[in-house]
């Protein structure tokens, strides 16, 4: 076990953020939720995969909803936690994040925190993704229910005790959230100590800490994340034009990219559904999920999430290999799926392919 102190913190902000495709919640959202666990000197434990007894059983937590609407409210996440646990009648070992961004791998932290439990270095995906069941755990077969629902205050509060699948959860939460202001928590996939060592992605908690502190001390950011990820720079450019809506607990985001630098004469757009879904360039396609493609600063490396990126501001695009899971023929599928629903027919290709 591992206590993680105010730095870890916005080091795992930052790194989370890398694998965040743009969405995954405001890094700012995130810095606050360790600067309020380190002013109340909160302590933060991080247990490996390995350290969970078989017997323990894990939840996974997280804000759903669109991510142009990121608040947090602690004691309402607590509250949505606790009361899974008095349905189910179990005491939660830890949680886990359902995913790697910037806001909701720290809400993960945050309650876990609270609830002076661990959080497990490890998570849902392996980067941020659009809808609730789009997580490995769904090749896995471990069901989302039971599963909580809760508005910002946890005023309002939903027990969903069976769906008839996974997509069916998705749609029940999006609908709540969206009826609650965008916004909703999530309390759901209860794992035991045996699934944990196994279906989510490992050790990526310590994974975007290191990139985040790699993001500080670095002399040349970029260049030294893209040789920790083996991902590639897509893209640098200002931003031509910004179309944003949010509808239906999604923030929907069009992009075009002027190109400069190494990149100048040349054109970029992208699409999110919250996230970057796909990309091109000059026209062809440039990478698509499940490879993760994230706005930064050009200078710095940091994320700039899809539903901060103003006309005019300068950014640069990075590709990063999607985690092994993704390419399997059920992971795909699952992402087929989703992308199809946004009017996105692209077949996959490797980012390495498409870079190459």
């Amino acid at each position: 076990m591992r206590i993680l102190n105010h730095q870890d913190l916005k080091d795992l902000v930052d790194g989370s953020a890398i694998f965040s495709a743009g969405g995954g919640g405001d890094p700012e959202a995130g810095y606050r939720i360790a600067d309020g666990l380190f002013s109340q000197a909160s302590i933060v434990k991080l247990v490996t995969p390995s350290e969970v007894p078989k017997e323990a059983r894990i939840v996974n937590f997280a804000s759903v909803g669109a991510t142009t609407n990121i608040e947090h409210d602690s004691k309402a996440a607590v509250k949505t936690l606790t009361t899974l646990e008095d349905y189910t009648g179990f005491s939660a070992f830890a949680t886990i994040p359902v995913e790697l961004g910037g806001f909701n791998t720290l809400v993960a932290v945050d309650v876990a925190a609270r609830k002076s439990i661990p959080v497990v270095d490890a998570d849902g995906a392996g980067r941020s993704v659009p809808e609730v069941h789009l997580k490995v755990y769904t090749i896995d077969s471990i069901s989302l229910t039971p599963m909580v629902v809760a508005d910002l205050h946890a005023r309002n509060i939903v027990i969903i005790k069976e769906t008839l699948d996974s997509r069916a959860a998705e749609r029940i939460v999006r609908t709540l959230s969206a009826e609650w202001n965008q916004s909703a928590y999530t309390a759901r996939r209860i794992l035991t100590g045996i699934q944990v060592k196994k279906s989510p992605i490992q050790l990526s908690l310590s994974k975007s800490m290191r990139i985040g502190k790699l993001l500080r001390t670095a002399v040349e950011p970029v260049k030294t994340i893209l040789r920790e990820t083996g991902g590639s720079k897509l893209f640098e450019g200002v931003a031509d034009s910004v179309e944003r809506k949010t509808e239906s607990g999604f923030t929907f985001t069009r992009i075009k990219l002027r190109g400069t630098r190494e990149f100048a004469g040349s054109e970029f757009k992208f699409d999110a559904k919250n996230e970057i879904l796909v990309a091109y360039r000059n026209g062809k396609l440039a990478a698509i999920a499940p490879d993760i493609i994230t706005p930064i600063h050009p200078e710095t490396g940091k994320c700039i999430t899809a539903e901060k990126i103003g006309k005019g501001n300068k950014v640069a695009i990075l590709g990063l290999p999607a985690p092994k899971k993704w390419r399997t023929i059920k992971g795909l599928e699952l992402w087929r799926d989703t992308l199809q629903r946004s009017n996105i027919f692209e077949e996959y290709a490797p980012i390495e392919n498409l870079t190459s």
